[in-house]
């Protein structure tokens, strides 16, 4: 039987299947001999040892198309993330490391900004001018006020999603309306998950319908994008794509050198002034990280 990890607690894995619900499974022991450990998200064949108090092993993780390590889960299919307009406001620096580690692991992201009811049109407009031409995703929504939350949910259809933020933006109030049409038997699933409650803070798909999770991913703010080199780093803002090949110099940075297309483009306001300047930023963490 397949199904889906849902949440792992000491060495139990409570795995969702479609249509018979969770069943409360240990590893066995083939996979620590191979060094692999079973990630929340991970597809996976399992055996049934009880159809009553549905418990099972799991015998095989299926092939993964992706992993993250923070949070450790496995075949995301996209990134939702969750920004305030305003109080607080965004964070831009914060939300492109975000955003250079998904593009990073090819992870499609949304940004979703909550919020809108106290917003102005021109703060929604600014956010646009600066996201929208790098390709991204921009909607916003008010949780306090449920608005725009249909087209939130229809962008979430069908797919495995990171939900990501920093606190106080709303994220959780986000989850909860998410949440409110869960057409699965959730009494059932937190009676058997309950045992983790004392336990610290772990990645947990939420269902949302039969095949729609969310993950609320824990310490967003602690986010460190160097697990690669400066030179990789300009692959991952997407604006700057059209013009690779037409600098100067092979292997431009967009940093110093004269003549580069990037540079050029920017002036021209094809890019934004923001997202270039956290591109700077990171660019010289990581060579700082170099001389080290």
């Amino acid at each position: 039987m397949q199904g889906k990890i849902v949440k792992g607690i000491a060495g139990f894995y409570y795995v969702h299947v479609v249509e018979f619900g969770i069943y409360e499974c240990k590893a066995k022991g083939i996979f620590r001999k191979k060094g692999t450990k079973p990630l929340v998200g991970d597809n996976v064949e399992i055996d049934i040892l009880d159809e009553e108090t549905k418990l099972g092993n799991i015998r095989e993780i299926l092939p993964r198309k992706n992993e993250l390590i923070r949070p450790a889960v496995a075949n995301v299919d996209q990134a939702l993330v969750v920004f305030a307009i305003k109080k607080p406001a965004p964070h831009f620096n914060l939300l492109d490391r975000f955003l250079v580690m998904m593009e990073s692991k090819d992870i499609p992201v949304v940004l979703c900004f909550n919020k809108q009811d106290v917003a102005s049109l021109e703060e929604m407009q600014e956010i646009r001018e600066i996201y929208e031409p790098s390709g991204y995703r921009v909607a916003f929504i008010s949780a306090r006020m449920e608005e725009n939350i249909d087209e939130i949910r229809e962008l979430l259809e069908g797919k495995t999603t990171t939900v990501a933020g920093p606190s106080g933006v709303g994220k959780s109030s986000l989850i909860n309306c998410l949440q409110q049409e869960i057409q699965m038997e959730t009494g059932a699933i937190s009676q058997k998950i309950d045992r983790g409650k004392h336990t610290t803070r772990h990645s947990e798909l939420i269902t949302v319908d039969e095949n729609t999770y969310i993950m609320d991913t824990p310490g967003f703010s602690s986010l460190y994008t160097n697990d690669f080199e400066k030179e990789e780093l300009k692959q991952y803002f997407p604006e700057f794509e059209p013009y690779e090949g037409q600098c100067r110099f092979n292997g431009c940075d967009h940093v110093h050198e004269p003549d580069c297309a990037v540079k050029r483009a920017l002036e021209e306001g094809k890019i934004s002034q923001v997202r270039y300047q956290n591109y700077l930023e990171l660019y010289k963490e990581l060579k700082e990280k170099r001389r080290y």
